[in-house]
């Protein structure tokens, strides 16, 4: 079908099941909800109360970026944790399938990359928080009921995965990318045991109040692995530094060290953290170099991205100074 007719039908789907939930209170119209990067993703009212649906977009298979229905299993499992997720309220899992979850109200913000008027000591206290947030999930049990976990990718496998990514964008615009790949391959560290991974993690990703973390969101590449995974992720994002041309100073913001402190909380320190560091500039460079296609090949039009050259150059290049 059509999306003229399968988002009516959607809608309609999403307004039955919410009214038994809610009898006698009006359901209100489904509203595009800004800045979703999986699926559809819409804000719907019954009542007082204030819900998130996401979809499988109308024709498209439900894999990657658009199973829902996996988003959904893993807010499920986190539900009464401590890590703070949405609660799933609906699960529908006719085609198209599609989810509603509380709506948390909140704020996430990027620190060191976007436009915001965040006072720094509170972006000091969020990321410190977070960074404890992400010590909780990596406790998480994957083998908790419901979760459905996949199997573990260790590091040569996130490697290979984004290494695929970054061989994709044209060679101009991935300057050194071969031999980072190289040398990244000949060093692959041991792994440690295996654990639920965001895919993500970082503040733009978590809603906020104030300095609290309210809820942790955008689960569309969670997995199991690796915990120096997400860490040298969120890593990257304690510093404007590492973003040339787009990143800007946030006075007080916590560097690498005290974050490690604070996700560590006392234990040992992790082993192999510098090529896990490497490895997350990698992937940045190459989710970069991605999205820079897709907008010179007029499949995503953002002329914002023809910023990034400079940046993607200068990712690969401070990756493959850390591996020194």
């Amino acid at each position: 079908m059509s999306m003229a007719t399968e988002v009516p039908e959607l809608a309609a789907r999403v307004r039955d099941r919410l009214a038994r939930r809610h009898p006698g209170a009006p359901v209100g119209e489904l509203t595009v909800l800004p800045g979703g990067h999986s699926g559809l993703t819409y804000e719907v009212a019954a009542g007082d109360a204030r819900y998130v649906v996401k979809a499988v977009p109308p024709g498209q298979r439900p894999v990657g970026r658009n199973d829902v229905l996996r988003q959904s299993r893993v807010l499920s499992a986190l539900a009464g944790s401590t890590v703070p997720v949405p609660g799933v309220v609906a699960v529908d899992e006719t085609r198209p399938a599609w989810f509603a979850m509380d709506f948390a109200a909140g704020e996430a913000v990027e620190p060191v990359l976007d436009d915001h008027q965040v006072d720094p000591a509170t972006a000091r206290a969020r990321m410190l928080e977070i960074a404890s947030v992400l010590r909780r999930l990596h406790g998480t049990d994957v083998n908790t009921p419901g979760l459905d976990a996949p199997a573990p990718l260790d590091a040569a496998g996130e490697l290979e995965r984004w290494s695929r990514t970054l061989r994709a964008v044209p060679v101009e615009l991935r300057p050194g990318g071969e031999e980072l790949l190289a040398r990244l391959a000949d060093g692959v560290p041991h792994g440690l045991p295996p654990v639920l991974l965001h895919g993500d993690f970082r503040l733009g990703n978590v809603l906020c109040a104030g300095e609290r973390a309210v809820a942790v969101v955008d689960w569309e590449i969670w997995s199991v692995g690796d915990p120096r995974i997400d860490l040298g992720w969120f890593l990257l994002f304690a510093d404007h530094r590492n973003f040339p041309q787009l990143g800007h100073a946030v006075p007080g913001l916590p560097g690498e060290a005290e974050l490690l402190d604070a996700y560590r909380d006392g234990r040992p320190a992790l082993p192999a953290m510098d090529w896990f560091r490497a490895l997350g500039r990698m992937k940045m460079a190459a989710i970069m170099g991605h999205n820079l296609r897709r907008h010179r090949e007029g499949k995503h039009h953002d002329p914002d991205q023809e910023r990034l050259p400079p940046t993607i150059a200068a990712m690969i290049r401070t990756a493959r100074d850390i591996l020194g």
